[in-house]
């Protein structure tokens, strides 16, 4: 073997070529009022570290990939987006006119990077989740990459804490021989959200973990695949990557993503991947909250010593008697609670949400009946 092609095998030459790609899409809607269209989860600080979950994101990814990262995210988030993370270059902000779901976000992502280098290995992470500890999952997507590098689209599994009946499930398969990846199995198949019985089931059995949507893969497997099984979305994809780096580039995304098809990477990618045997899966051995709801906030921002009750927001003015759950304050409104449980208030200057942990996932109705009836200046 040559020296040059032994060099390219060595653990520093695979991790040379990572390159972090961070999808941040979506509304939070089960987050109303705090989280609107204009200013989505992901640019707000929901675990009161000081930083956003996007910028939290970033700054996990940065000793990874040495600041190569790219963005996609809608076009009425630019400006925000380069607030949190003016490291980003223009030709690494993705920027969607419309949302068309994962499967073309991170499609998208990975065609433009084949185009500069087909040997890249991407590592898509949501800009919306929070974990700890970092080194853990760092550690994690070490193996991941040095997985992916043998030819496998690799997803981080997370150890599940509870029968959860509100997450995706990933079955593992036998452990792979991969120098670099001790902890990597084959992944047998993806499972929807089960009933409560199911999910028991795999809890009892150890062989599932939670699905997080984490992937990393090298950017020509991913796309072998969706050329396989969404010929039509990777036809759109690559005729935007071929022109992404030249003066057609808004011309051609503007005239072409409006026509993609919209499909989860999922269904897109890994599902039938994991049918073909390309898919192996890392266990994520660190904690991981995808902050879905405001239970989730609760959960993050634990009451101070001897209270019930978290309060979150500077300057918030609230008292409490016999009280307990959470309350997130963007005003100067003083807000009183009395022999109260699990409350879950939320006030903004033009909204005010009064809810309970139990009924948190629920507030995306209240989304949904307010943009059926025309209220959408407060969405």
């Amino acid at each position: 073997m040559s020296t040059e092609r032994a060099a390219a095998h060595t653990p520093d030459a695979v991790l040379e070529r990572f390159y972090g790609v961070i999808p941040a899409g979506g509304t939070g809607t089960r987050l109303w009022p705090l989280s609107r269209a204009a200013a989505p989860k992901f640019l707000h600080d929901l675990t009161g570290s000081g930083s956003t979950l996007i910028r939290a994101t970033y700054d996990r990814l940065r000793p990874l990939c040495g600041g190569r990262t790219m963005v996609v995210t809608g076009i009425v988030h630019r400006r925000a987006v380069l607030e949190q993370l003016p490291e980003i270059e223009d030709l690494d902000l993705v920027l969607e006119s419309e949302p068309k779901d994962s499967g073309a976000a991170i499609g998208l992502a990975a065609a433009i990077l084949h185009q500069r280098d087909p040997r890249i290995i991407m590592g898509s992470f949501a800009a919306d989740q929070v974990i700890s500890p970092v080194e853990v999952f760092q550690d994690a997507v070490r193996e991941a990459i040095h997985t992916a590098a043998q030819g496998y689209i690799v997803t981080i599994g997370i150890e599940p804490t509870h029968p959860s009946t509100g997450f995706g499930y990933i079955r593992a398969g036998e452990p792979l021989a991969i120098e670099g990846a001790p902890s990597a199995h084959a992944v047998i198949e993806f499972v929807e959200k089960p009933s409560q019985e199911v999910a028991d089931g795999y809890m009892e059995s150890g062989n599932y973990s939670w699905n997080a949507g984490m992937f990393v893969a090298p950017v020509d497997l991913m796309l072998k695949h969706l050329s396989a099984n969404e010929p039509e979305l990777y036809a759109g994809l690559m005729e935007i990557a071929e022109a992404w780096d030249t003066p057609q580039r808004v011309e051609v995304a503007r005239r072409v993503w409006p026509t993609l098809p919209k499909i989860a990477i999922d269904y897109a990618v890994a599902e039938p991947a994991a049918a073909a045997g390309d898919v192996a899966m890392i266990p994520g051995a660190f904690s991981w909250d995808d902050v879905g709801d405001f239970a989730a906030i609760g959960r993050l921002n634990p009451a101070e010593e001897n209270s019930e009750l978290t309060v979150m927001g500077e300057g918030a003015r609230v008292f409490s008697e016999n009280a307990s759950g959470i309350v997130v304050s963007d005003t100067k409104r003083v807000i009183a609670l009395i022999g109260i449980d699990d409350v879950v208030i939320v006030d903004t200057p033009d909204a005010l949400l009064v809810t309970t942990k139990e009924h948190a996932q629920e507030v995306k109705k209240a989304v949904e009946r307010l943009r059926a009836s025309g209220d959408t200046d407060v969405l």
